[in-house]
């Protein structure tokens, strides 16, 4: 009787060490996709002005993402949370922008504060930036103000 393994393939020698260097490669050359960390240029007066309390939980909590004075952190330059981080800030200026807030109409204004008042609800800011930031973690008391703040009911 033989041994009951004697017919499978064995994992030929140093494919563990070829497949370790395969993968740092490739996460080598990763690297070499750049992304875009600009913060493009605004006058400071289409800046939202809010009061005090509001612009402190704005600041703290949204800022990074919703404006063109975005922090750029060291992480950000390693792919791929580069790609990540970059895609997350493209996306949420696009939503809302608090840099250029005053350069928007009264409808699209409108239109924003009504999606504040529901994504500081629950979807903001989103858990894989608190998990890092935990100064950015909205507390009750902060979604209450801000939902206050954009005169918005629920219905």
């Amino acid at each position: 009787m033989g041994n009951r393994f004697e017919n499978e393939q064995s994992v030929p020698k140093g494919a563990g060490k070829r497949l370790i260097i395969i993968l740092v490669s490739i996460i080598l050359l990763f690297q070499l996709i750049t992304i875009d960390k600009t913060n493009p240029p605004y006058d400071k007066k289409d800046q939202i002005q809010a009061p005090k309390p509001i612009m402190n939980i704005l600041k703290r909590s949204c800022w990074d993402c919703h404006s063109n004075d975005t922090i750029w952190p060291w992480y950000a330059n390693i792919a791929p949370f580069s790609w990540t981080i970059s895609r997350h800030v493209k996306v949420g200026r696009q939503y809302v922008n608090f840099s250029i807030w005053n350069t928007y109409t009264p409808e699209q204004k409108d239109k924003k504060l009504t999606a504040i008042y529901k994504s500081v609800h629950t979807a903001m800011p989103l858990s894989s930036y608190t998990q890092i930031h935990k100064k950015a973690i909205l507390t009750k008391q902060d979604r209450d103000m801000l939902r206050s703040w954009t005169g918005k009911s629920p219905f």
